[in-house]
């Protein structure tokens, strides 16, 4: 196969988790016999100070003609939101150009690293869930106003913009224990109370396979660490996803471990880590690129078709951790680049 992919480094720890995740491509490229372009682009805080926007029209026209996008992280303290161009302004709209309005985040647990999570053991046991956040709606783009003594920013949803999500989550939950949870704050919010009657309406009708339950989001928030295991599908809107996904890392045992797709209608997909910039540890070379590495692996399934080959990320990365190779925020010592290295060279003596 030949695929061009855009490489978004960004700021902070973000270049050097992108090179990691690029390392990895590399390696499957020479394993698996495709030919991937990798090619960069600036984005964030990065292109703020070369252009003056966050997302420049270059950027943005080499994600258009590119298959995926392999993006590091923004943002730091020399952009903070007093700011009046800030990087996170590119990453929405990238999320709003390119239409990828749904973001699964994996979460499962690692045995071997149980103990960098803070949570009990035994209730790590069977952890594996993935959570579709919505991700072009909500108050994150709606109306926004200031004055000197007050605030607004208006949270407005759609028909079709729950409906197109609560069908992701669906098909996912198809493919697995086919248990979907929908999150909302449906006892204070219209826009809740909006979100909860379609996604029973969707469930009902289009996936009578699947059964269908309703939290509200300070409940989840409470039963990701008192029950995680129960946990299969969650869908919910922007803003709630954004902050249960951050709670869920600690389940997985650091934020530096998990990865994210942000699909649209296409196959043309972003992918992430989850954590974000760093900017205390950037250039120290100890930044965690595990969670960069799986998001290839989402890359590979998701938006090339390549599921062998995200087999073999996926294995590549038990076996570095297994063989100990563990950054700092796992209780380890290894380098970003040593544990990249570690990865790259499992890919290319796999047997998947």
């Amino acid at each position: 196969m030949r695929a061009r992919i855009a490489v978004l480094g960004g700021d902070g720890i973000g270049p050097e988790v992108a090179r990691e995740g690029a390392a990895a491509l590399r390696a499957v490229a020479a394993r698996f016999g495709h030919e991937f372009e990798l090619t960069e682009a600036l984005v964030g805080g990065a292109a703020i100070d070369a252009t003056g926007a966050p997302l420049p029209p270059e950027t943005l026209a080499l994600c258009r003609a590119s298959a995926a996008i392999l993006f590091g992280a923004i943002g730091g303290p020399r952009w903070g939101p007093a700011a009046p161009v800030r990087p996170e302004q590119g990453l929405l709209a990238l999320r709003k150009e390119l239409g990828l309005f749904a973001n699964l985040r994996p979460v499962t647990v690692d045995p071997r690293l149980a103990h960098a999570s803070p949570l009990k053991a035994e209730l790590l046991v069977g952890v594996d869930l993935v959570v579709v956040r919505e991700l072009t709606g909500g108050i994150y783009f709606g109306e926004k106003r200031r004055t000197e003594t007050t605030a607004f920013d208006a949270c407005t949803y759609s028909v079709e913009e729950v409906e197109r999500v609560v069908r992701v989550a669906g098909r996912l939950a198809r493919g697995r224990r086919r248990k979907i949870t929908s999150v909302d704050k449906a006892n204070v919010l219209e826009t809740s109370r909006l979100w909860r009657a379609v996604a029973e309406r969707v469930v009902r009708a289009e996936f009578p396979d699947c059964t269908l339950e309703h939290q509200l989001v300070d409940s989840c928030a409470m039963q990701l660490v008192r029950r995680p295991a129960d946990f299969d599908v969650v869908v919910t809107e922007n803003m709630f996803g954004d902050i249960l996904t951050d709670e869920a890392s600690v389940l997985a045992g650091s934020i530096g471990l998990l990865p994210s797709a942000s699909l649209g209608a296409g196959t043309l997909g972003l992918y992430e880590p989850i954590h974000g910039s760093a900017p205390d540890i950037a250039g120290q070379g100890v930044a965690d690129p595990y969670g960069t590495i799986m998001s290839v692996a989402m890359l590979l399934r998701h938006s090339l078709g390549l599921e062998a080959e995200a087999r073999a990320v996926e294995a590549a990365v038990g076996a570095a951790i297994g063989a100990g190779v563990l950054t700092p925020d796992l209780g380890g010592t290894a380098r970003t680049a040593e544990a990249g290295a570690a990865v790259a060279e499992a890919v290319r003596r796999s047997r998947v």
